[in-house]
């Protein structure tokens, strides 16, 4: 359940494929949308770039080290690349446990991580300029 798309992430069809996961009690849900303004500046879209194969190698590890060291049964983590508009979702983790507070755990170490670890970078589009930002600035 890792994926890097560059297509819409929509939520429904996560919220399918988590029901099969009857035994976990939470599902912690971490949405990060695009926003305008940032620091100031209207944001009309984002540009996500990534070095896919080392991003995928990197999320499967964040996955498994989540997994072990919070007892989830499970997580999906899934990134957009490309092209990302204000108001849309570039990113969304899932966090499943048993019970809700290894869940809550699990969902913030992984975005944390992400951010930190994974090569995704990520270019603002405003009105009137462009401008690469680290994705990790940002809490």
């Amino acid at each position: 359940m890792i994926q890097l798309r560059y297509d819409l992430i929509e939520t429904e069809p996560i919220n399918k494929q988590l029901q099969h996961l009857i035994e976990c009690g939470g599902h912690v849900w971490f949405v990060g949308t695009v926003r305008s303004p940032n620091q100031n500046i209207e944001i009309n879209k984002l540009f996500f770039e990534a070095y896919e194969p080392m991003a995928i190698k990197e999320l499967e590890k964040i996955k498994t080290e989540a997994t072990e060291k919070f007892g989830l049964e499970n997580l999906l983590i899934h990134h957009r690349l490309g092209e990302v508009f204000t108001g849309e979702i570039a990113v969304i983790i899932v966090a499943s446990a048993i019970h809700r507070k290894a869940a809550f755990l699990g969902c913030e170490f992984a975005i944390n991580e992400l951010k930190k670890r994974v090569p995704i970078w990520k270019k603002e589009f405003s009105h009137d300029q462009s401008n690469w930002v680290s994705s990790s600035s940002t809490p």
